[in-house]
């Protein structure tokens, strides 16, 4: 039976009472569940540990969501191990038999939406809006994966030649390492391991230790939709023991990895070391951050710009690599812009998350807390403070959106990627000077230019440097398989995740001619 044309799974209407019913009774549900113990999973069975990683709601700090297993170098060579035994006979399976193991996934979690978003809501501190979004783009991105794994099992088309029959296909890489962050706690993490194994590798998936629930969760899905045992390892842990240990394991033939800049870099340079024993170099993908810009032109739609500035800089409390951290404005229309993004700030509801009429929840813990706030108050010395700035961490870890006015291009909170609910606004001579300041990063994520010029639009295209560039619309927000997603320079490998190319990363061609 062919498989439907992929379509992006649908949001959740909040709005509607029988939506806002089945999510107060989700986050109930998932509430009772507080406390629980999740083992980790190496080569098809539970294995517990006496340590544990807990996991706290970032919106009552004192509050534990549940704990998993914390895992030793013991535990990632036994899972290692375990990967590369179940390699040989996953890799031999069809595409559309490994493919159907993630279509099964996907019906699962579509069945379970709101539980997933509500675990969202409690571990990560998303809000209901972005919670679901999240669990949306995991869907997504198994029915995309699948679908691309069954294109690529395609004959590839090769030049015809007399006397000779010639093919050439894709074969996956082997194990690998799997390490998503915790601020997409199911949809990246999803994305990240999905991807290699459709493509028919197996992996070791050390999920965040500040979102470990979700990640035992996706592991539950897995196992119920049916992946062999060995395929996956979920193996939660500290970087230092078992994330470092595994990138330099000589056995370790890929390194999938979204984070910070400064651990991709570690990852990066790790991974180029040739350890004694290893036959190959390997494969490094990896997504680090960025300091995305959006440039208002006079010629823009402002109140379209300050909505979109408002709502890319303070989602989920600006705690993505795409988010507005930078405001760009020319000269002529700077005031205005800035008085409507003030405005609309101050009107943004901060709360617990769980409450559906929060729009701005906490950010992910202590360590973020502190970070946000020493870099406000760096900002109140290189630019005009004229909205947020306040931090509350007694309860949970709470920051008002803040904004800085007249901030210089080179300033540290302009340059240095903040990861929290904190926008820099930038004053441009002009069009020409707004597109080298957006350039002026060594990053290269998202960008956004508003205008309705089109000759700058056309040239934002050629000279915007960056791996996602929007037009009149905010630079938050890619769909899978609608708006491929990666970048440039300190930004990442640019491998472009719900992208067609993306599976592409985790296999290698081979090419078989056959003299007749």
């Amino acid at each position: 039976m062919p498989v439907p044309e992929f379509r992006n799974e649908p949001l959740t209407d909040f709005t509607q009472p029988a939506a806002h019913q089945a999510m107060t009774e989700a986050l109930a549900r998932v509430r009772a569940e507080f406390g629980r113990h999740y083992p980790l999973w190496i080569g098809g069975r539970a294995v517990d540990t006496p340590e544990r990683i807990v996991s706290y709601n970032p919106g009552r700090k004192s509050e534990v969501v549940g704990t998993v297993a914390r895992a030793g170098r013991e535990h990632a060579e036994q899972a290692l191990a375990a990967a590369w035994e179940a390699f040989g006979p996953w890799s031999r399976l069809s595409a559309a038999a490994r493919a159907a193991v993630l279509f099964r996934a996907a019906a699962i979690m579509r069945r379970r939406k709101l539980e997933l978003a509500a675990w969202e809501v409690y571990e990560a501190g998303k809000t209901w809006p972005e919670a679901d979004a999240d669990v949306a783009e995991a869907i997504d991105f198994l029915e995309y994966y699948g679908r691309q794994a069954l294109r690529l099992e395609e004959p590839q088309p090769l030049t015809p030649l007399a006397g000779e029959f010639n093919e050439a296909f894709y074969i996956p890489l082997g194990a690998g390492l799997v390490v998503p962050p915790w601020n997409f706690p199911l949809a990246i993490l999803t994305g990240t391991t999905a991807g290699p194994v459709v493509a028919g590798n197996t992996v070791v998936l050390k999920p965040a230790s500040n979102t470990p629930i979700i990640a035992a969760k996706f592991m539950e899905i897995m196992i119920e939709a049916g992946i062999p045992a060995g395929v996956i390892n979920f193996l939660p842990g500290p970087g230092p023991e078992v994330g470092d240990y595994l990138v330099a394991h000589p056995r370790t033939r890929f390194i999938n990895f979204t984070g910070s800049m400064e651990v991709g870099l570690r990852i990066y340079e790790q991974a180029a070391r040739r350890q004694p024993g290893q036959i190959w170099l390997k494969r490094v993908v990896a997504e680090m951050g960025g300091k995305d810009a959006i440039i208002v032109d006079e010629s823009a739609d402002l109140e379209d710009a300050a909505s979109g500035i408002v709502t890319s800089a303070f989602g989920f409390q600006g705690q993505k690599c795409s988010a507005c951290s930078r405001a760009i404005v020319v000269d002529s229309v700077y005031d205005e812009v800035l008085r409507r993004v003030v405005e609309k700030t101050q009107q943004l509801r901060v709360g617990q998350a769980d409450d559906p009429a929060t729009q701005v929840g906490p950010v992910i813990d202590q360590a973020a807390f502190q970070k946000i706030m020493r870099y406000i108050e760096i900002g109140r010395g290189e630019g005009r403070l004229v909205a947020g700035g306040q931090g509350d961490d007694r309860e949970g870890y709470f920051i008002q959106p803040t904004v800085f006015a007249d901030v210089d291009g080179r300033a540290t909170i302009a340059q240095e990627e903040i990861f929290g609910p904190v926008v820099a606004f930038i004053r441009a001579r002009d069009f020409d000077h707004a597109l080298a300041l957006a350039n002026d990063t060594m990053y290269g994520l998202t960008g956004s230019v508003y205008a309705r010029d089109r000759y700058k639009l056309e040239r934002a295209k050629r000279e915007f440097h960056v791996g996602n560039l929007y037009f009149n619309r905010k630079c938050t927000g890619a769909l899978v398989g609608v708006h491929p997603f990666g970048g440039w320079n300190m930004s990442g490998t640019d491998a472009k995740a719900g992208g067609p190319d993306y599976l592409l990363w985790f296999m290698q061609p081979k090419a078989v001619s056959e003299r007749l």
